[in-house]
């Protein structure tokens, strides 16, 4: 008996049937950016608002981990390598391009409230250096998008261990290239007389890439995290979504009922190489420079436990991890520091902090095994405590 011919999983809907279904999210997301950046953000002294900025990077980071590790049920753990190598990016683009644009590197406008010369309150506006940082994330992102495709084609073929070892190698390969390249340049005629090819070959070797604008701020953080989220969600519910879990329960059962395993593979890591791009460019320009030594595979390892105490599969438990953990030790901290205050000197605490982290995570791992919500969403959890229970017939 001949058996039924095989269809490959192929994209539901049409991006203009999306839109619309994205559009009441994204405008969430943008009212809650504008939130954090008019109002937050002022209220808010140096150190909370650095905290929520390092929340927001590691959500996009977290998330777009789900993706491949997550998801399809790869293990990656070179994803700080897309983050150095879209932060490095979007930062030549914003410094060379600053010099070639405005004459030097200073700010450039920024978010700004338009106000008339009588005063009065106009409305917000956007920079125009604001518009070249945008242009550098997404610029970021696609370079780093375009190095996932690179490195996921020939090595998303292994699997398990080996899939580690080759990402892991990828991200130390990026930061040993990074901390390779040629001096920065810093006068204005010796930027204008380099083509630019060559100025993405001078980004500060070992002493990393410094003096980038700090256009960073909550507005754009959390712009980018509600895009991530978004699309994040769009994919889990859609044909591809179901191909992605598809790999992950069975790699061998998926392939012979048609998906293409090694392609929707390479179309995860892509997309999760893009948002950790787009992540290292808003950390680039958070702290005023990047230097890829402190992105090593000790970054990637934060970045997989946040995945994993999230729960495998699971874009909110990401989210809460990401926050928990971002949170913790910086809490941690301030309780060590405000017990010294009222110890004597010779009882004073040592710095305990990272000693509790670890505990917590150990016994995280311990009680809960599958994540915090395992491949669950939160609002499902909320769905299965308000359903009645059947009764018998």
């Amino acid at each position: 008996m001949a058996s039924a011919p095989q269809t490959a999983i192929r994209p539901t809907p049409a991006a203009w049937t999306i839109l619309p279904r994205n559009a009441g999210p994204l405008a969430l997301g943008l009212g809650l950016a504008l939130i954090l950046h008019f109002w937050v953000q002022p209220a808010s002294g140096a150190f909370k608002t650095k905290v929520l900025l390092d929340i927001g990077i590691n959500i996009i980071l977290a998330v777009s981990l789900t993706l491949v590790n997550g998801f399809t049920g790869q293990f990656s753990i070179g994803h700080a390598g897309f983050m150095a190598l879209g932060g490095y990016i979007a930062g030549a683009i914003t410094y060379y391009g600053s010099f070639r644009l405005f004459g030097d590197a200073g700010f450039q406008g920024g978010i700004l409230s338009w106000t008339t010369s009588q005063g009065s309150f106009v409305g917000p506006i956007l920079g125009a250096g604001d518009l070249l940082f945008l242009v550098a994330c997404i610029g970021g992102g696609l370079v780093a998008a375009l190095a996932g495709y690179l490195v996921g084609l020939p090595s998303l073929r292994l699997r398990g261990d080996y899939l580690a070892i080759v990402t892991l190698g990828f991200g130390e390969i990026v930061r040993v290239i990074l901390q390779s390249s040629r001096p920065q340049l810093y006068l204005a005629a010796e930027i204008t007389s380099t083509s630019w090819p060559r100025l993405f070959t001078q980004l500060g070797g070992a002493l990393g890439f410094i003096l980038l604008p700090s256009y960073t701020t909550l507005f754009w953080v959390y712009f980018f995290v509600a895009l991530t989220l978004v699309v994040t969600y769009r994919i889990k519910r859609s044909s591809y979504g179901r191909a992605f879990l598809s790999i992950r329960e069975d790699e061998v059962a998926a392939e012979a009922m048609g998906v293409p395993t090694t392609r929707f593979k390479v179309r995860a890591f892509v997309l999760a190489a893009f948002f950790a791009g787009v992540a290292g460019s808003l950390f680039a320009h958070s702290i005023g420079g990047i230097n890829a030594g402190e992105l090593g595979f000790q970054k990637s390892f934060d970045v997989v436990i946040m995945v994993v105490l999230g729960g495998m599969g699971s874009i909110s438990g990401s989210t809460l991890a990401a926050i928990i953990l971002t949170i913790l030790p910086e809490a941690l901290r301030t309780v060590t520091t405000w017990a010294n205050q009222y110890l004597p000197t010779e009882y004073a605490l040592p710095d305990l902090r990272m000693i509790i982290y670890s505990l917590a995570l150990i016994l995280m791992m311990i009680l809960r095994p599958q994540g915090l919500f395992g491949l669950h969403e939160i609002w499902d959890l909320w769905r299965r405590r308000g359903r009645a229970p059947s009764r018998p017939l």
